[in-house]
């Protein structure tokens, strides 16, 4: 069926029209906050604690703008005759959000879930080099990521929680007491164990021994070549 000209046209003034009939509402930013979705892309938190100077983010970034500087230091063996190891120490890591696209590449490949998202969005500068934010203030966006969604009732645990959980058994099990002795623990069974009456024990001993067929040796018989003898 063909349509009827102008259509289009009667439902875009339809549109119009039940729009002026609304009443406007304007959000007055920034006295009231605007309420933002959970996965806001608004700024970029950082856990340094989580760092381990892999530098995957600075590599995959398509802008280039994150700027990470660390040294090494030697961590003594910890056991003797063990072998000293060497460890990156974060120095710097600062972002330019002048540059960034806010993209999320770099949050997607981190390894060890040190970079998050944070709906933080007011961090305008007047001065464009002021935008380079240092480890410091992306340590302070850190603490509004929300927190993630819960995860489906049927899906299985977190391996990050099964290891945690795994090792807080096995320090509650070193810390807790230990057992009772052995021959304490005899006593306690035979103390609940119950006695036999006396007559079961009377009827025992007076069975007679059980025989065998086994012939007794005859000690008065003559020895051979003896009968002459005598």
């Amino acid at each position: 069926m063909a349509p009827i000209p102008g259509s289009g046209l009667a439902k875009g003034l339809a549109v119009t029209l039940r729009t002026m009939t609304k009443k406007s509402v304007t959000a007055q930013y920034p006295d009231a906050q605007p309420d933002l979705p959970p996965r806001t892309r608004g700024v970029i938190g950082l856990f340094e604690e989580n760092c381990t100077v892999c530098m995957l983010c600075a590599r995959e970034c398509p802008d280039w703008c994150i700027y990470i500087d660390s040294h090494k230091e030697t961590v003594p063996a910890a056991t003797p005759g063990g072998r000293e190891r060497s460890r990156n120490v974060l120095d710097r890591f600062a972002i330019d959000f002048s540059l960034c696209m806010y993209c999320g590449i770099c949050i997607e490949v981190c390894p060890f879930d040190a970079l998050f998202w944070s709906p933080e969005f007011e961090y305008a500068e007047t001065d464009i080099r002021d935008l380079t934010h240092e480890r410091d203030k992306l340590r302070e966006w850190m603490w509004t990521v929300p927190a993630p969604p819960a995860l489906d009732p049927g899906a299985e645990e977190p391996k990050e929680l099964a290891a945690a959980r795994k090792t807080a058994d096995k320090l509650a099990a070193q810390q807790a007491p230990p057992a009772t002795e052995p021959h304490a623990d005899e006593q306690a069974r035979a103390a609940e164990r119950p006695t036999r009456p006396q007559g079961d024990s009377k009827q025992q001993t007076d069975q007679p021994a059980p025989q065998t067929d086994q012939p007794t040796p005859q000690t008065d018989q003559p020895k051979p070549g003896q009968e002459g003898r005598e």
